[in-house]
């Protein structure tokens, strides 16, 4: 069993928070995979399903953010899981909006959800960053993170949270570059081949191409008429 944690806030005043992308992250893959009910259960709301061939279950956390290890180990002791079966989706400063990594292991870099976790079960956790872009200065984070995802936002938040579940099931299979492939497919999907080649096509034509092929239809004497002209 594979268990995804998804980092947020819980109530309604905090649901369309940038810190609740986590939440968002796990609400699409249920939808879009047919998990189970959500359940109250080891201090948060669970969702049991299937994806591919591995068995996940779904945790989004209940005791804020700065106490979200507590949850995540009940779950883990409980399955009798070790770190390594854990993979949380949470907020990242650090990447621009719309950005999204993978990592194994590491620090917290600051993160109060990731630092309860790191203390509950340790530090060899698999995360998927999901970029919410920085406020710019240290003083205001706390309200940006807190704060809804702006109107702005739309497009690429839905295309994140998109491609998140589309490569999901490679991420319960622990292949992160097939994840990171079907979650660029939705934020950088690739150009057109047939618009790109019309494109050069256009570029390569002469702008006077039209000109001259109306110029080429001229009788022998016309053309030699025109040269005196």
């Amino acid at each position: 069993m594979k268990l995804f944690v998804g980092l947020g806030n819980p109530g309604g005043k905090y649901a369309r928070n940038r810190h609740n992308i986590g939440f968002m992250a796990l609400d699409e893959i249920a939808r879009d995979h047919g998990f189970g009910p959500w359940k109250a259960k080891f201090q948060g709301q669970i969702s049991e399903g299937r994806l591919g061939s591995e068995k996940v279950l779904l945790l989004k956390p209940e005791t804020f953010m700065n106490r979200s290890g507590q949850s995540v180990g009940e779950a883990m002791r409980f399955y009798k899981l070790v770190s390594t079966d854990v993979t949380v989706l949470h907020d990242e400063l650090d990447l621009a909006p719309g950005k999204v990594r993978v990592k194994a292991g590491g620090g917290h870099a600051g993160h109060n959800g990731l630092r309860s976790i790191h203390d509950h079960i340790g530090a060899t956790y698999d995360r998927v960053r999901l970029g919410i872009g920085h406020p710019g200065r240290k003083e205001l984070v706390s309200g940006y993170v807190l704060h809804d995802f702006a109107k702005a936002d739309e497009t690429w938040l839905d295309n994140v949270l998109r491609g998140v579940s589309d490569g999901a099931a490679h991420l319960a299979q622990g292949d992160g570059g097939k994840f990171m492939n079907a979650v660029a497919l939705r934020t950088a999907p690739p150009r057109s081949s047939k618009s790109t080649a019309a494109k050069a096509e256009t570029a390569a034509k002469p702008k006077d191409a039209e000109t001259q092929t109306t110029d080429d239809n001229r009788s022998p004497l016309q053309k030699l008429m025109d040269r005196f002209n």
